[in-house]
């Protein structure tokens, strides 16, 4: 099958690598030229484990290419997907569809033989027919569907997301005279390989897809800032928030996933759409007050953690050298999108803290984020030399293995806040540090 992908952002570039590895041809077009011309080169411009290697194997297969133009991009095409950003509007948090009706117009120009108009981007209830709208406003005599088909990819694991989905979700006109049964054929087709293991894929209506991702990503979220909450209940009665969340996950109504205490959540998806669900709910007069409450919780935390790291070292951190370990907003990602590192950093820096920080992949891409004073260090070793905090803010696997000696031997003082729990609170206590961690008794 011929595809297009609008967008060669993150969701647009994953998802077109993949279906060019079930066998379709893929046309991804980016107007950005830098990035154009960087994915022309083999340059993923986004860190993504595996997307490096499956985009090179399906580019030199010739399934997979770039180009700026959407009239070469749609020709041909049976699906066309919008994939392009959605950010958050200043002041209200509602969606910006600007780029999502400027794709819908450039499509319906270009378009000359049937397709389906496939929104992969996250959007409010409503802009999948608002599409539809904009296309035949543009032009009245094309054939063509509008369907929605939100992504769900983990950063850090975006491949496997897709290829071994938990669900497929597909929301079709069923108030086309077709029911639209003939984009449901098309997009049936598409996902056959997931079939073949059996992941469901999901038929609904418009409005219940573009729904689904929101209440999806809201739920999680909230999920987050619940055990964020439970943990410093925890901390307050001397319970263990890991034995709490063991014995909460094992429960199959609850589920054991995102029940991990941290600094709060970040990233592209659940800032955003959290944002976006209270906003869709209070204009439909059905406000979401626990959504509300979750958003609130996340913020009121992150900046709760740089006071929870000035305590561990005596109530100040001025004139303190401080080692950070982990900028971005989770392991496996350069993501510095909404990530608890710049709330909780600005805040030590205005405080008169001396930052060194050290990141696997995402240091380049935070310090546009970050107050221009910090350090940026070789390694985790070198950003603890001569400091009197370490500061763990995102799990990456290579911080769980410091030996406690090592770190020792390279600091000045002997105070560890680990906001992701990943060291051994007794090996920590036996090398002689003062350690503090969330939810966990000391």
């Amino acid at each position: 099958m011929r595809i297009a992908m609008i967008g060669g952002g993150y969701v647009g570039l994953v998802s077109a690598a993949c279906f060019a590895e079930f066998g379709n041809q893929v046309s991804v077009v980016e107007i950005d030229p830098d990035r154009l011309a960087a994915l022309r080169d083999g340059r993923i411009p986004i860190y993504e484990p595996g997307l490096d290697t499956l985009v090179a194997d399906n580019a030199r297969a010739g399934r997979l290419s770039f180009g700026s133009d959407i009239a070469d991009a749609v020709t041909g095409a049976e699906a066309i997907f919008i994939a392009v950003g959605t950010p958050p509007r200043n002041g209200d948090g509602q969606a910006d569809l600007t780029y999502v009706h400027q794709a819908a117009r450039q499509i319906a120009r270009a378009m000359s033989d049937y397709a389906v108009i496939v929104t992969k981007s996250t959007v409010p209830v409503g802009t999948s027919r608002r599409i539809a709208e904009i296309v035949r406003e543009t032009r009245p005599d094309l054939d063509f569907d509008v369907a929605s088909n939100p992504e769900f990819l983990r950063e850090g694991s975006a491949i496997g997301d897709f290829m071994r989905p938990d669900r497929v979700i597909v929301g079709l006109d069923q108030t086309a005279p077709d029911g639209g049964a003939r984009a449901r054929a098309v997009l049936s087709a598409l996902y056959r390989p997931l079939y073949l293991i059996e992941a469901p894929v999901l038929f609904m209506a418009l409005e219940t897809a573009e729904l689904t991702k929101y209440a999806s990503n809201s739920f999680l979220a909230m999920k987050i800032s619940f055990i964020n909450e439970m943990a410093d209940l925890c901390d307050k009665v001397g319970a263990n928030v890991h034995d709490l969340s063991r014995g909460m996950g094992l429960d199959g109504r609850i589920g054991r996933k995102f029940l991990h205490p941290g600094p709060g959540y970040g990233g592209s998806c659940f800032p955003k759409d959290t944002l976006a669900l209270t906003r869709i709910a209070q204009e439909a007069g059905a406000p979401t007050r626990l959504i509300e409450a979750t958003v609130g919780v996340n913020d009121a935390r992150k900046v709760a953690m740089a006071g929870r790291i000035a305590a561990a070292g005596g109530g100040s951190v001025r004139g303190r050298r401080i080692a950070v370990l982990g900028l971005t907003f989770k392991p496996e990602t350069d993501d510095m999108r909404e990530s608890p590192s710049i709330p909780i950093l600005v805040r030590l820096a205005e405080q008169g803290a001396e930052l060194r920080a050290f990141d696997p992949v995402g240091m380049q891409a935070a310090r546009p984020h970050l107050p221009p004073g910090i350090t940026y260090c070789d390694s985790a070793l070198d950003a603890a030399r001569d400091a009197d905090t370490l500061v763990v803010l995102t799990e990456w696997n290579e911080f769980r293995a410091l030996a406690p000696n090592a770190l020792a031997a390279a600091m000045r003082g002997r105070v560890i806040v680990d906001l992701r729990n990943i060291f051994d609170p007794a090996a920590m206590r036996a090398a002689g540090f003062h350690y503090h961690s969330v939810g966990r008794p000391i």
